[in-house]
């Protein structure tokens, strides 16, 4: 059992919280009740969706174990109210990245929320550390979504995980029950792993999302500039060789739900257009090596898979 100032963990196994609408409930829930700290994907949620979403995440955790976070990009215009949101409905952790947040120090101070911001440098890792941080989620440039880095996971961990006290978990990379190994060798605590948890029965995507896992192959994730001003990772799809190609896809209307955005094509749109199945029109975030998934499995079959790696 991981213990983080008072937070029991099971098992040390961060599911990442993945926008838009990927990372739910279900998902969430699920993750908890295997003894896990399942989490919901906070970015660009309306401040209700995201208290509904809590409360049905809590009314579907039946194991004790577990925790429920909630992720919030930095990023997006509603950072603050989402964050409160996350305050009053009483979650165990608020993990925050895309982005770096001094300001939320100071907001969950005293409220019982442990706070984990995702690092990519020793820098923020030693501010994280010195301003309250619980914990840090060290995530390098082989993960998926948007990226602090173009350095891997593997390259990056020592260095930190050595240099500060607080308890580290390592993202980027983790697919196998092996790379889990590899991870904890350099250092962490545990792991957060996004991709894997995407290709499971819980997780509120289509098929057609989760296939884009099992299908790729080495070679088909690139990396793309998204419209935050940061770089991601992508399986190759119509839409990606699109903005490869440098093709111009400004959209017709805009919700301002970014504090910053450079409106080249709206990211949070096609994100939910590749959750929903759309090949053509969708963008489909994955870490580079998601390529090693080749089935869909209950979130039960993953912890079972990676239990021993913990010696659980």
């Amino acid at each position: 059992m991981l213990d983080i100032n008072g937070l029991k963990l099971k098992v040390p196994i961060i599911q990442g919280g993945m926008a838009i609408r990927c990372s739910m409930a279900k998902l969430a829930s699920a993750v908890a009740n295997e003894g896990g700290l399942g989490v919901i994907a906070g970015s660009t949620l309306t401040i209700k969706e995201l208290k509904d979403e809590i409360k049905k995440a809590k009314d579907m955790i039946t194991e004790k174990g577990g925790a429920l976070g909630v992720n919030i990009m930095f990023a997006v215009s509603n950072f603050v109210d989402l964050v409160n949101a996350c305050i009053e409905e009483k979650v165990d952790v608020i993990i925050c990245g895309a982005g770096f947040s001094r300001d939320i120090f100071s907001m969950v101070k005293g409220t019982g929320i442990k706070l984990f911001p995702i690092v990519s440098s020793l820098k923020l890792a030693k501010i994280s550390e010195k301003l309250g941080a619980d914990a840090i989620v060290v995530e390098g440039g082989n993960a998926g979504g948007h990226l602090g880095t173009d350095k891997p996971s593997w390259d990056i961990m020592e260095e930190i995980t050595s240099s500060v006290k607080i308890p580290v978990f390592g993202a980027g990379g983790v697919i196998t029950p092996e790379d889990a190994q590899r991870m904890l060798s350099l250092g962490t605590v545990g792991v957060q792993m996004g991709s894997r948890f995407v290709a499971t029965d819980e997780c509120e995507v289509s098929e057609v999302f989760k296939n884009m896992y099992v299908n790729c192959k080495e070679g088909d994730i690139v990396e793309i500039q998204s419209s935050v001003g940061l770089p991601a990772n992508a399986i190759i799809s119509p839409y990606v060789k699109k903005l490869l190609s440098g093709e111009k896809l400004t959209p017709s209307s805009c919700n301002q739900c970014l504090k910053h955005c450079n409106k080249n094509f709206c990211v949070s749109s096609r994100l939910v257009d590749g959750h929903a199945g759309d090949y053509e029109k969708g963008i489909f975030f994955a870490g580079k090596d998601a390529w090693k998934i080749d089935d869909i499995v209950s979130v039960k079959e993953i912890f079972r898979r990676f239990k021993p790696v913990f010696d659980l």
